[in-house]
C-alpha cells in the first residue's frame, strides 16, 4: 500500500511538472484601469494558487482563535478536571521519573 502511495505521488507530481513544462508561454493578466501583467503562464497559475490558499488561511483565522478561547475559558472554569497549559508546566517537576509513551499503532498508507 505505501509503493501504491508513493506511485500516485510520484506520478501526480510528473503530471504537473508536465503541465508546467508545457505552459511556458507568456500570458497577460488584465486589471483594472489598463493594468497589465505579463508573466509565464506556469507563474500566473501558481501565484492564483498561493493567493488562494492564503485567504482560505486568513478566513479560518477568527475561527481558530473563537476555538480557543473558548477552550482556555473551559479550561479555566472552576471545578472543571482539565487544567489550562500553564498550570501543567507548573506541576511538572524536574525531578519526576520520565514515563516511557505507549507505542504508536502502525501507519498504513503512509
Amino acid at each position: 500500500m505505501r509503493t501504491f502511495t508513493w506511485l500516485w505521488r510520484a506520478a501526480v507530481f510528473f503530471v504537473l511538472f508536465a503541465f508546467a513544462l508545457n505552459n511556458q508561454n507568456e500570458a497577460q493578466v488584465n486589471w483594472f484601469f489598463g493594468a497589465q501583467w505579463r508573466a509565464p503562464m506556469v507563474f500566473i497559475v501558481l501565484a492564483a494558487f498561493a493567493l488562494g490558499c492564503s485567504i482560505g488561511v486568513l478566513a479560518m483565522v477568527p475561527s481558530w482563535w473563537r476555538h480557543r478561547r473558548s477552550a482556555m475559558r473551559q479550561a479555566l472554569a472552576p471545578g472543571n478536571a482539565n487544567a489550562a497549559p500553564d498550570t501543567l508546566a507548573a506541576d511538572i517537576s524536574p525531578a519526576a521519573p520520565a514515563t516511557e509513551a505507549p507505542p504508536h499503532p502502525p501507519r498504513d498508507g503512509l
